[in-house]
């Protein structure tokens, strides 16, 4: 690298830091956005209390499941549970927190879930990931440390989520410990437990239990708890719900479903569909621990009819969130959802087209987590390095956007417009003096300059630029730091645990 372009990423990185606004969460300003009145929400109410008393949903391999919802008066034949009309909303409505706080090892970086108030999470899952340098390839340990490290920088993300690549170099029984501890010692955001089975939850409590003592009363860990749609839950996610909910550690009970393959092709039989199922998993936390903290899920996206790809950024995906939100409101829950979606190959126009879509229409539906916030690619196979900062743009964007206008003294600027008058500019004056550091929201990533400039720079793209940003970043990281008694108990912990079974399958 020649010592201007050198020079230039420093001075670029000065001014990021100059600018770096950090908050624990978004408190939103802007009111929602409704599509749906309340003759429109009764229906689905009423159509989503049909599905449940009439079709029922299965809950696979787990008995003590079925036994939970016979005791509570549920009609359990085999496998299928039916609900009397009106028992899942009144159970939940009656005892489930509408608002309540995740803890972070960092007290600082509490995060509040339900009202008014946005989190913002980066991707979870994808089982690669991408950058310019080395293209497309199976994620490993490093990248998932690399991405922890990553997020952990970035100020207009709130939380430090779950499974934000597969690092599929690690075998695949006993990689969620190495996960849990990566977002422990390289953050000290909130951050999301393991999801897959009772085992694995329980994993994630006791580790949670060594970093904050006794959570009962003190949320520590995220859940998200998905059906398998239509209309099923098996006992992995089952497993790890009640897992969760004894413990008194938040579940997002979220349907995932894609219109005309997991649900009916159209909004409203989706919405009902989306309905039932959220509000049976919900039902649930409360029957396993009454006062629980569970949140409304919705993870609703529209497929190809051409080719059965999932899509994303669509005008129905938009209606299903802000009306899913809606549903949320009238439960007086949290609502979680998604939100950078996209199924681009690259960090493009397509895939930056997408995810503003994605996450303004979760935004406006009132979301109070959103997950997949930052780095989505393919449909959820790949987390992009680049996509994550040029996302993360984003994220600050839309947070700056709903903290609404400014009406304070300074802000109305009528001293500065009396004392420049007519004819005149604020470039010089003390007002813009004074505020210019502040009053605009100034992005990482666009390219504001003459096109001489840009050439002279060497003509990058969005990509190119988030690409140094992100190794910047990294390069900047700054260790949290551990109690070095905690550090060691939890690599006692995970020892034991990876000492009682043998490796399984790496992918």
């Amino acid at each position: 690298m020649s010592p201007t372009s050198t020079s230039r990423r420093r001075k670029a990185a000065n001014k990021r830091t100059r600018t770096e606004a950090r908050a624990p969460f978004i408190l939103r300003k802007l009111s929602t956005f409704g599509v749906l009145s309340d003759a429109g929400l009764e229906q689905i109410e009423a159509n989503a209390d049909t599905i449940l008393s009439e079709t029922g949903m299965e809950f696979q391999d787990d008995p003590e499941i079925l036994r939970i919802f016979a005791d509570a008066g549920c009609d359990v034949d085999g496998t299928r549970v039916r609900f009397a009309p009106g028992f899942c909303r009144r159970t939940i409505m009656a005892i489930a927190p509408s608002q309540f706080i995740q803890h972070a090892r960092n007290p600082k970086n509490n995060v509040q879930l339900g009202g008014d108030a946005t989190v913002l999470c980066p991707s979870w899952g994808p089982p690669f990931v991408h950058d310019l340098d080395r293209g497309r390839r199976y994620a490993s340990h490093e990248d998932f440390n690399n991405l922890v490290k990553l997020h952990h920088t970035l100020p207009w993300l709130h939380h430090s989520g779950g499974v934000v690549c597969e690092p599929v170099d690690l075998p695949a029984n006993k990689r969620h410990l190495d996960m849990l501890y990566a977002h422990i010692r390289h953050s000290d955001r909130a951050f999301m437990g393991a999801f897959i089975g009772a085992e694995r939850a329980g994993h994630a409590i006791d580790m949670a239990r060594i970093v904050f003592g006794d959570i009962s009363e003190k949320p520590a860990l995220y859940c998200v708890s998905n059906t398998n749609a239509p209309l099923v839950m098996d006992s992995h996610m089952s497993g790890a719900l009640k897992t969760y909910a004894r413990a008194g550690q938040p579940v997002a009970c979220t349907p995932w479903v894609l219109t005309g393959a997991m649900s009916p092709a159209t909004v409203a039989g989706t919405l009902a569909q989306v309905l039932a199922e959220t509000m049976a998993a919900m039902a649930l936390t409360q029957l396993v621990n009454p006062g629980a903290p569970c949140l409304m899920g919705s993870f609703a996206s529209t497929m190809s009819m051409k080719s059965g790809a999932p899509t994303f950024g669509t005008p129905e995906a938009g209606l299903m969130v802000l009306a899913a939100g809606q549903l949320a409101r009238r439960l007086g829950v949290p609502f979680h959802t998604v939100g950078t979606l996209s199924s681009s190959k690259l960090p493009d126009a397509q895939s930056q087209q997408e995810a503003a879509w994605g996450l303004m229409m979760s935004m406006f539906a009132g979301a109070n987590l959103i997950n997949h916030a930052t780095g989505w690619l393919e449909g959820g196979l790949v987390t992009s390095f680049e996509k994550t900062v040029i996302d993360h743009d984003l994220c600050g964007k839309i947070g700056r956007f709903f903290d609404g206008i400014d009406m304070s003294e300074n802000a109305q600027a009528m001293e500065a417009i009396a004392s420049t008058g007519p004819g005149a500019h604020f470039l010089g004056s003390e007002h813009t003096q004074a505020n210019f550091m502040t009053a605009l929201f100034r992005p990482w990533t666009p390219d504001d300059n003459s096109f001489e400039q840009w050439h002279a720079a060497g003509e990058q793209d969005a990509a190119a630029r988030a690409n140094a940003i992100w190794k910047e970043r990294l390069e900047g990281y700054k260790d949290p730091g551990l109690d070095p008694d905690i550090d060691a108990a939890l690599k006692d912990y995970i020892a034991a645990r990876k000492a009682e079974k043998p490796d399984q399958d790496y992918f």
